[in-house]
């Protein structure tokens, strides 16, 4: 009894034919297609489709998969983390907002345009709920996103290597967005200037900025003390640039009020009840 007939007799539906068919589809690249490899069988002869009509089928389903699993993977790349969606922010409690400015750059014009974008104001007026759902859009165009923190960013670029610095000043500039959270929440050496200028400078009339900061241009030599570069690092930061400035009182303020006001009501009510 040859091979052959051994094959027959344990698998005689071929099953261990399919399953090589769906390993080799899968190192060619047809992931898709491999794990569906029964289904798109099943469907083909029950449909009586053509082998032109059955290819059609898999590169369709080869073109949505690749294009799902290259969104979650820009997704990821980008670290955008949790945000609320801009259906949620509430344009009435600031009581200074360009909204039109805000509403045109999440069309992504600016990114179209290599202009940099940059919210200012204090804590807690939503910069950074607007920054990542614009980064959240630019992801879903198809664009090259990636969202940090300053502090999580001039952490990262202070390394005694600087063939590795390099490297990662290369890895900064290229995403079609980049997104700086939190410029000025902390103070930094000159060091750190430098660094933020390097990023800057490299990006500078490439790819787009997004930039939210708590603290007024002139106030930058405070945020990055006896640091050289900053009107440098301004000057190119502004140049191709839409500004916006954010005034009022926290919405972190306000819910902490609104919840104390709820609580307060609860209590009262209880304690009316009760007797």
């Amino acid at each position: 009894m040859n091979s052959r007939t051994i094959a027959l007799k344990t698998d005689p539906q071929g099953l261990s034919r399919g399953r090589d068919l769906a390993a080799q589809l899968a190192r060619i690249g047809l992931r898709a297609t491999a794990g569906q490899l029964d289904d798109f069988i099943a469907r083909a002869t029950k449909q009586r489709l053509s082998p032109r009509a059955f290819l059609e089928q898999i590169a369709q389903t080869e073109t949505t998969d690749r294009a799902q699993r290259s969104l979650q993977r820009l997704l990821s790349q980008a670290r955008i983390g949790r945000f609320k969606p801009m259906a949620d922010f509430d344009w009435n409690w600031p009581k200074k907002i360009d909204r039109e400015l805000i509403e045109r750059a999440l069309t992504l014009d600016f990114i179209n345009e290599g202009r940099n974008l940059i919210l200012l104001g204090a804590n807690g007026l939503g910069k950074t709920m607007i920054a990542k759902n614009l980064a959240h859009s630019a992801v879903m165009a198809g664009h090259s996103v990636l969202f940090r923190t300053a502090s999580d960013l001039l952490a990262d670029l202070q390394c005694d290597s600087p063939q590795l610095r390099r490297r990662k000043f290369s890895y900064y500039a290229r995403p079609r967005l980049f997104c700086i959270d939190e410029v000025g929440y902390l103070s930094y050496d000159s060091s750190s200037a430098d660094l933020l200028y390097e990023v800057i400078n490299r990006r500078y009339e490439r790819s787009s900025l997004l930039i939210t900061t708590n603290r007024a241009f002139k106030d930058w030599n405070d945020v990055f003390p006896n640091a050289t570069c900053i009107a440098t690092l301004l000057d190119r930061l502004t140049h191709h640039a839409d500004i916006t400035v954010i005034e009022g009182q926290s919405f972190r303020v306000r819910e902490s009020e609104l919840e104390s006001v709820a609580r307060r009501k609860k209590s009262h009510s209880k304690d009316k009840n009760s007797k």
